[in-house]
């Protein structure tokens, strides 16, 4: 594995700020799409779902997070295979869940498909550990798809090695 690189920005978005990565494939809009969405094609490089998107919602498992409890997913917009909008809703022991908001954006030219995703960052000091955690996986979600092994991404590579530019981007230096 190479050294990895920090590649997130600060982003201004009409509900507030984000931090945004951009990947890309040699594969159509509906493969990725997938690769996002399916259970078990999510459950390669990120965790898996339960339940029954229509109703709404999805019950989210991180994978490669130790013991972390189920997640609440809400889906707040969802035009297949181009946008997803989701809210997280995170319990931390018993105390008020975090929300985060999740934004995923797919366009296909010339058989190449780009993913944009972004988390809101409503408080700066997140984006330290927030920016390397996505680097991390959206490139274990590469290799998924490009088939390479996502377990030979580690995560001791990126954190805290990119923290620094996440703290440069959003202000924090």
């Amino acid at each position: 594995m190479t050294t990895p690189t920090a590649t997130g920005h600060r982003r201004e978005h009409a509900d507030g700020v984000y931090c945004e990565w951009t990947r890309t494939f040699r594969a159509p809009i509906e493969d990725v799409w997938a690769a996002v969405t399916e259970p078990q094609r999510l459950a390669r490089w990120l965790g898996t779902w339960t339940g029954d998107p229509a109703s709404g919602e999805v019950k989210f498992q991180m994978i490669f997070e130790g013991e972390m409890p189920p997640e609440r997913f809400r889906i707040d917009e969802c035009d297949a295979p181009r946008l997803l909008r989701v809210t997280t809703s995170m319990p931390y022991d018993g105390e008020e869940p975090e929300h985060w908001q999740l934004r995923l954006d797919l366009t296909e030219e010339g058989g190449v498909t780009t993913l944009v995703f972004a988390q809101n960052v409503p408080d700066p000091t997140m984006a330290e550990s927030v920016g390397p955690g996505w680097d991390y996986y959206l490139d274990r979600l590469v290799a998924a798809e490009t088939d390479r092994d996502p377990a030979a991404v580690n995560f001791d590579d990126y954190y805290p090695a990119l923290s620094e530019h996440y703290r440069q981007e959003f202000g924090r230096a």
